[in-house]
């Protein structure tokens, strides 16, 4: 199990380094492009957006011709996408080039994904994906740092050019080392009426989509962190990119950390019964600090503390709804898997989009964004996962 999560987790890294890497440098692009920070922040929605589009591509892909066609498609396009935004004249173009890197870099999150529920079920899905967010944590604590050195001592364009030569060594490693998880006897051909049922099982499925959605309004917060994190902590806060860079891998340690604690939880409280801990703990954690800042406490070490506690329980719900939302549907696990992404990541970018007409530079709009997702998400789960007397958790 140890060396496939390895495997999947490097894989899976080049998605994450392309938003994290990226995160420092767009104070420096919007200056260098004269744009606004709405602008600068509509390169990440493109890369979110296409991003979750793609999955309804690659997961089908995945299920007809095997596990290892798609990866190989989508890093050669999102090699031509780094390449391209590496030499973008404009805010606009640079926009375009994060759309195409986001199709590309779509396919290293719905394949991993699928090669789990081909090997592993319930609280061993769990551990294996614990074991991958542990290989893709590197990428929040050391993405931002890299790119800070990039900028200080080449511009920001490198940052793609890096990105570039990340998505060669993945190609390289999906070649080989990762398995072919999908035997031939089990594939299923790519046509309109098994796609169209699959989706009709899927998104008639109030489970299915219940847990999707817990999970995304999770993530969509923090994209919004992402989204917004550099402007406040360099312009309210006074931070350099460096100092940013150190901040967000403090916020992303609860995370990740917390997602190791899922597998072992999961098989010792119960699947559910953890979603339902993560969120009410996240839902808390988000509100409280949301309402502080509204009362002018909205000082560095609150914001990070906040964000901090409530990423830390959020660590519990990803990977928890990630699997528990695939446990039922393993024969078109590939359809599910991006369907379930590409929701998920239509949700981010949409609350990006929209809490970005309302972002001033400050914590306090992103913190009650953040704390309205999570209210997203415990409503959510107080009608999905209800506790019932005598349930099984």
């Amino acid at each position: 199990m140890f060396r496939l999560a390895v495997t999947l987790g490097l894989l899976s890294l080049i998605g994450p380094f392309a938003i994290d890497m990226y995160l420092p440098a767009l104070p420096d692009i919007r200056d260098g492009f004269g744009a606004s920070e709405g602008q600068v922040q509509l390169t990440l929605t493109a890369y979110f957006l296409t991003f979750g589009l793609a999955q309804l591509v690659y997961g089908p892909l995945a299920d007809q011709n095997g596990r290892k066609l798609p990866i190989f498609i989508g890093t050669v396009i999102f090699f031509a996408g780094s390449i391209g935004a590496a030499s973008a004249g404009s805010i606009a173009t640079l926009t375009l080039w994060r759309g195409i890197q986001g199709l590309g870099g779509a396919a290293l999150m719905v394949v991993p994904r699928a090669v789990i529920r081909d090997r592993y079920t319930g609280p061993e899905a769990t551990r294996l994906m614990a074991l991958i967010m542990l290989v893709i944590s590197v990428s929040p604590m050391l993405a931002p740092l890299a790119g800070s050195i990039v900028i200080a001592f080449t511009g920001w364009r490198a940052i793609f050019g890096f990105m570039a030569v990340l998505s060669v060594l993945s190609l390289a490693l999906a070649v080989f080392a990762l398995p072919e998880t999908l035997a031939k006897e089990n594939r299923v051909r790519i046509n309109a009426g098994n796609m169209m049922r699959g989706a009709k099982v899927l998104l008639s499925d109030p489970i299915f989509m219940g847990l999707t959605f817990i999970g995304g309004f999770g993530m969509a917060s923090f994209f919004v962190f992402i989204a917004s994190a550099s402007f406040v902590y360099t312009s309210q806060f006074g931070l350099s990119t460096t100092g940013f860079s150190l901040a967000f891998a403090v916020n992303a340690i609860g995370f990740f950390g917390a997602s190791q604690a899922a597998g072992p939880l999961g098989a010792r409280l119960g699947i559910r019964a953890l979603v339902r801990l993560g969120v009410v703990g996240f839902f808390t954690c988000a509100l409280v600090t949301a309402l502080l800042c509204l009362a002018g406490f909205a000082s560095l070490a609150v914001v990070a503390a906040g964000l901090f506690c409530g990423n830390a329980f959020l660590g519990l719900v990803i990977p928890t709804t990630m699997v528990l939302a695939l446990d039922e549907h393993g024969d078109i696990a590939g359809l599910a898997s991006s369907l379930g992404g590409t929701l998920q990541m239509l949700a981010g970018g949409l609350v990006i989009a929209v809490s970005g007409l309302f972002f001033d530079g400050t914590a306090t709009p992103m913190m009650i964004a953040i704390a309205l997702c999570a209210g997203v998400s415990l409503t959510l789960t107080l009608i999905v996962l209800p506790r019932r007397a005598g349930a099984a958790a």
